[in-house]
């Protein structure tokens, strides 16, 4: 994966269109700005449930984008990263429709994950209790059959997402199928998606127990053999994030996201600084993706302590739901139809209450720490939540997840807060210090992170406490200075 910045986006939902829509728009408007892409679900159908994260058919590009070909083309100009989604696939798929249909009979049978395979004697209420799911449900969904006969099929996320069996030749195939797939196309890293919950065993969480270790690592080494990159999306504990990185060729910063809006309503770095002095080098950073603001990355998990601890937590939520007037407690756990409670849905620019330093003060620490850095559409555009969308959905998520159209595009890329913004992606992009050695200093208010390669040399001062940040960059024969407030003031005016 090249060092520069990376935009995660949905075709339709930033283009207006498709593939061959969103490549225009990363050779026009968005030219220089980005070294990939990564394409969120476009296989058939991209408006199902969970906004195409439960396929029908997960070889097969949804008509509407385009085809496989039009991936393959928008390959040739950017690295593309695509969505393995590991653990599940629709119950309208035509693989679950043949197991309704036939039962045991099926070919498909061993593909699902039934609550027999894994508890043949059945599941004690001990053994429920001890389950990580990312929803307050139950974990087992019933589907009759046409036989009439009920089957406890495993739903981790919604009762429409149906998880596969990994361990079987029949999951094996499946899997293998795609990765096949994505080589053929150009596809050149690709997500992980949900994978720490694919391995089940009696009596663990099931959810990124030892067995799942091993399989992500082999999964990992299967794509490296075609010729791609692998990046584990895992929400948890931040020491599973450190010992996941070991795995894969990359994995999430989940933890940066909530830590760097804790510095910034605290006006208290220590915990931010304290997770860079430790966070794995072979990451990807983000501050906003398709889903919520990560909280659990950051927090408490049962006995172990978290970078911030409950208190931290409850006031960082709670900062958020001021600043964004309420809109993102509609969104979030409860309030509307999600699919997981360990994140706050809302915009990034809405967290921060839409103020514009502050937001250019959270994106330059995101591209000044250890990793690639990755920039949600609606991050690069600095949207505000979709209530309209929200409220005509009730999904959580799509608070975050807006449709536009070129002309809305347009309109955010002449913001003053969005040139900044590209400002900085230009500048991340073409210092070569940040192929070097991290250097991190300072405490509390007060910090700096630096960046030095040979002779070049690339660091960010910030006060929290005044929201002064300045950026120097010193080539051979070279040094500039930038300061993120008169940079913005002078945008304005």
């Amino acid at each position: 994966m090249k060092n520069q910045v990376q935009l995660i986006t949905y075709a339709d939902r930033l283009s207006g269109a498709g593939l061959t829509e969103l490549t225009q728009l990363l050779d026009g408007p968005l030219a220089g700005l980005f070294g990939g892409v990564h394409i969120l679900p476009f296989y058939y159908p991209i408006d199902g449930s969970d906004a195409g994260f439960d396929p029908i058919d997960h070889s097969e590009v949804d008509k509407r984008l385009g085809n496989w070909e039009s991936v393959k083309t928008l390959g040739e100009r950017f690295e593309i990263m695509a969505d393995l989604i590991v653990n599940h696939a629709s119950a309208q798929s035509p693989e679950f429709q043949d197991v309704l249909k036939h039962g045991e009979q099926s070919p498909y049978w061993p593909l699902f994950l039934k609550e027999q395979d894994i508890f043949p004697g059945g599941i004690s209420d001990e053994q429920a209790q001890a389950i990580f799911r990312p929803r307050p449900t139950s974990c087992f969904t019933p589907k009759k059959l046409q036989s009439g006969e009920t089957v406890n099929f495993w739903t981790t996320f919604t009762d429409n997402q149906v998880d596969i069996n990994v361990e079987t030749p029949q999951g094996k195939a499946y899997l293998d199928k795609i990765l096949t797939l994505f080589a053929k196309n150009n596809v050149k890293i690709i997500r992980l998606d949900a994978a720490g919950y694919a391995i089940k065993r009696a009596g663990t969480s099931c959810f990124m127990t030892p067995e799942s270790f091993d399989f992500i690592n082999k999964l990992s080494r299967q794509a490296n053999a075609l010729g791609m990159e692998t990046i584990a999306e895992i929400h948890s504990h931040y020491q599973t994030q450190i010992d996941v990185a070991s795995k894969v060729d990359r994995v999430y910063d989940f933890a940066l996201p909530p830590l760097i809006l804790h510095a910034l309503f605290s006006n208290n770095a220590d915990p931010l600084l304290c997770w860079l002095q430790q966070s794995p080098r072979n990451c990807l950073t983000v501050l906003d993706t398709h889903d919520g603001i990560g909280i659990v990355d950051a927090g408490p998990d049962g006995d172990k302590p978290g970078l911030l601890n409950a208190q931290q937590i409850d006031t960082l939520v709670e900062t958020i739901h001021a600043n964004s007037r309420g809109e993102s407690k509609q969104a979030t756990g409860a309030a509307a139809s999600n699919v997981d409670l360990y994140q706050v849905n809302c915009t990034y620019y809405d967290a921060l209450g839409r103020n514009d330093l502050d937001y250019l003060i959270a994106r330059a620490i995101q591209f000044f720490s250890p990793g690639v850095p990755q920039v949600y559409y609606g991050g690069l555009l600095a949207l505000h939540n979709d209530i309209a969308l929200l409220e005509n959905t009730n999904v959580g998520r799509d608070i975050n997840r807006s449709y536009l159209n070129e002309q809305q595009v347009e309109d955010a890329l002449f913001k003053p807060v969005v040139k900044c913004l590209c400002k900085l992606i230009e500048l991340r992009n073409h210092s070569s210090a940040f192929d070097g050695e991290f250097i991190l200093s300072g405490s509390e208010e007060a910090f700096s992170l630096q960046w030095r390669n040979q002779d070049a040399r690339a660091q960010l001062q910030v006060n929290l406490t005044t929201r002064e940040a300045h950026i120097t960059l010193q080539e051979p024969g070279c040094i500039k200075y930038l300061s993120l407030s008169d940079l913005l003031h002078n945008l304005k005016n």
